[in-house]
């Protein structure tokens, strides 16, 4: 009986700290993984830049014409949407950027 509340509080801990950390791992790994020549990223130093080569181990980025880093896959932190793509909301639909007055239901700037 004594030790149903200690279990208790580990799976409590599993489900709400060790799990979801898993998760963003894998997600991470699996964008590391999927990178390729042209895509936008940013470093985890919060520096942009475009990949111009992929080796095994090593990435180089160009951070502005003519300026080459090289850095390891684990440096990088996301996948920078372009701005010549279309951008999406939550749920993948495109958006034009359009949002009514959430209080009136009109254009914002109208009065």
């Amino acid at each position: 009986m004594e030790l149903i509340p200690i279990l208790a509080i580990a799976v409590i801990f599993w489900l709400l700290l060790i799990r979801p950390q898993q998760r963003r791992q894998k997600a991470v790994q699996q964008l590391q993984a999927a990178l390729q020549v042209g895509d936008e990223v940013m470093l985890t130093s919060g520096i942009l830049g475009t990949i111009a080569e992929i080796t095994d181990e090593h990435l180089l980025i160009e951070v502005s014409p003519g300026t080459t880093v090289r850095v390891v896959r684990g440096a990088i932190g996301s996948k920078v949407q372009r701005n010549d793509e279309p951008a999406t909301d939550e749920r993948g639909d495109e958006y034009d950027g359009y949002e009514p007055d959430s209080d009136t239901g009109r254009e914002q700037g109208e009065n």
